[in-house]
């Protein structure tokens, strides 16, 4: 992504309620349209209301407290969207910024980081949920789509005790009743949703209220859901079919809590908790960086470090160690504190194509607990057209041939949405001598345009201080000459994260981490610059710098030689 992409500047004006729902309408498709309810669907969502509980979930993911802080002080903040309402004043009270803002207030997922803040967070909590209630509790199309209502659930049946047992009668009784209103749309909704996200969190879902109100047909039926989900996004490796760590950490949490959930209910799990959760665990550890939270690959942010480790300190055995992922598409270099994660995967098929990005090589490298370089990153925060852009190859650390994207976006009929697919022919070749580890990866994303490869080779230093790179452009001997001889423009990206100041040089770029190390970039190209790039990945659109790397390239090139031929190197600095 450049410096220039003034269409997603961070500090515009507010958009219009047409485009905004435009912007909604673009980048949600079928997800985004408000759900319908017939007379006979309201009719099914109506029953008995237990007298309560049977159980209740315990909630494993730590709260995010400085975001409870500030709802204590009624500053509500979604992505670059800021509201700051009267003492206790509900958000439901208020016009919303947007659409996209709306959708997160209704998700709840910031209802258990208000009951982390003592009593008045606890009454304020409820409060809200009570005038959700009031407002939406019968029937809201927006409000109601499927995978909000899923991640609604989810996190009001995480607060458990204190939002369903506490408080005046008749505010327990309703809050009850509206969750059990809920849980029959849901059921009645999840078959038809097109949504992999949405699939997932109705089959979690279905499973934690058929176990909280000892519904033992129910139960049956959801395990036997929840087993297709799992079968259908996760890989054999413990990989989510997203490719997004951070989405394959909220999946193992989920399932780690179903798991105690049932041993409480006296149940044994089904072999397939015990199958996975070990995989998932094993990849989440592959993933987590020196600062204890995630690479933010694909449709992932960085996560909280607590919560990664929640998740790994709750599996059964230590994850199992490794560097490469073939299911998943990853490769990992690591010498003495020093760590690169090499996506070489191709996106997924439909229907998960539909948040891959399009990073094939992009790489994320960190000196022990200091990232230093990334991509624009991801967060579900952040307003919807950033998400969209962060999509694109030039916002990653990649090579970008002629301003195309190294996968292939193509509408999916199903959701109306862009999916990824490709490139073809990526792959990687692994290479350890003695201390020394090298990468040969490739892929063919510019074939079918240019007629080119893109060729990454890289090296790691036993001693963890230098890593060298190579890309290049190369003509395959099978394919004929270009008839077209003209160069074609290249740039070379590499993000680096918020956290590094980066300074010009005369014969390098000097990189300053956030642990006090000194890095210098240097290359064998003339002309390496600085320019201003985004990140997402912390939840906010910040504005780091990227070091840029242009050229134009032979069409008929071998890839050995200039300009088709780029080398470039991080080398540390010694201490002071």
């Amino acid at each position: 992504m450049s410096g220039g992409d003034s269409q997603y500047a961070a500090d515009r004006a507010p958009r219009t309620g047409a485009d905004d729902a435009a912007l909604w309408r673009r980048f949600r498709g079928v997800g985004g349209e408000d759900a319908k309810i017939g007379a006979v669907q309201r009719l099914k969502q109506t029953g008995p209301v237990p007298q309560g509980f049977t159980l209740h979930l315990a909630d494993l993911v730590p709260p995010d407290t400085l975001r409870g802080e500030a709802l204590m002080r009624d500053v509500w903040r979604i992505g670059m969207s800021r509201m700051t309402l009267e003492p206790g004043q509900s958000p439901w009270s208020v016009p919303m910024p947007s659409k996209h803002v709306a959708d997160r207030l209704h998700r709840f997922a910031w209802l258990p980081d208000l009951f982390s803040q003592g009593d008045e967070g606890a009454i304020r909590a409820r409060h809200h949920v009570d005038t959700w209630i009031e407002m939406y509790g019968g029937f809201n199309g927006f409000a109601w789509r499927t995978d909000p209502t899923a991640a609604r659930l989810w996190h009001w049946l995480r607060c458990g005790e204190d939002l369903f047992e506490e408080g005046p009668e008749p505010a327990r009784q309703a809050r009850l009743a509206c969750l059990l209103h809920q849980l029959r749309y849901l059921e009645s909704q999840s078959d038809a949703a097109v949504d992999p996200k949405a699939r997932w969190m109705a089959a979690v879902v279905q499973v934690a209220g058929a176990l909280c109100f000892n519904d033992r047909p129910a139960l049956n039926l959801a395990l036997d859901r929840l087993d297709a989900e799992c079968t259908a996004q996760i890989l054999p490796d413990g990989g989510h079919v997203s490719r997004a760590p951070s989405r394959l950490l909220f999946c193992l949490l989920q399932l780690q809590t179903l798991e105690e959930l049932l041993t409480r209910a006296g149940i044994e799990p089904p072999d397939y908790f015990g199958k996975w959760i070990p995989r998932m665990g094993a990849m989440l550890a592959f993933f987590q960086t020196g600062d204890g939270a995630l690479n933010p690959f694909n449709d992932g942010d960085e996560s909280r470090p607590e919560v990664v480790d929640a998740a790994l300190s709750r599996l059964p055995a230590p994850p199992r160690r490794f560097t490469f992922a073939p299911k998943s598409g990853f490769q990992k270099l690591e010498k003495h504190g020093l760590r690169l994660v090499l996506d070489c995967g191709a996106a997924p098929g439909l229907p998960f194509g539909d948040q891959a990005h399009a990073g094939a090589l992009g790489f994320e490298l960190s000196d022990s607990s200091s990232r230093i370089v990334t991509s624009c990153g991801f967060s579900a925060e952040v307003n919807i057209d950033w998400q969209a852009a962060v999509r694109r190859t030039s916002a990653h650390s990649t090579l970008i041939l002629s301003g195309r994207d190294s996968a292939t976006f193509s509408l999916n009929d199903s959701t109306r949405l862009l999916s990824a697919s490709g490139p073809d022919g990526i792959s990687a070749k692994r290479l350890e001598e003695a201390d020394e580890i090298w990468l040969d990866a490739q892929h063919g994303g510019y074939k079918p345009a240019h007629g080119l490869l893109h060729r990454r080779r890289l090296f790691m230093a036993g001693d963890g201080r230098r890593l060298a790179g190579e890309d290049s452009l190369v003509r395959p001997i099978s394919q004929t000459p270009a008839e077209d001889r003209k160069f074609i423009n290249f740039e070379i990206r590499f993000h680096l994260h918020p956290t590094v100041e980066a300074m010009m040089g005369k014969d390098a770029i000097r990189l300053i981490c956030e642990n006090g190390a000194v890095w210098r970039f240097k290359t064998s190209h003339e002309g390496a610059r600085l320019e201003r790039t985004a990140y997402l990945a912390r939840g906010v659109v910040e504005r780091p710098e990227q070091i840029v790397i242009a050229g134009f390239a032979d069409p008929n090139s071998d890839g050995t030689e200039p300009p088709n031929c780029v080398r470039w190197a991080f080398v540390k600095e010694p201490s002071a």
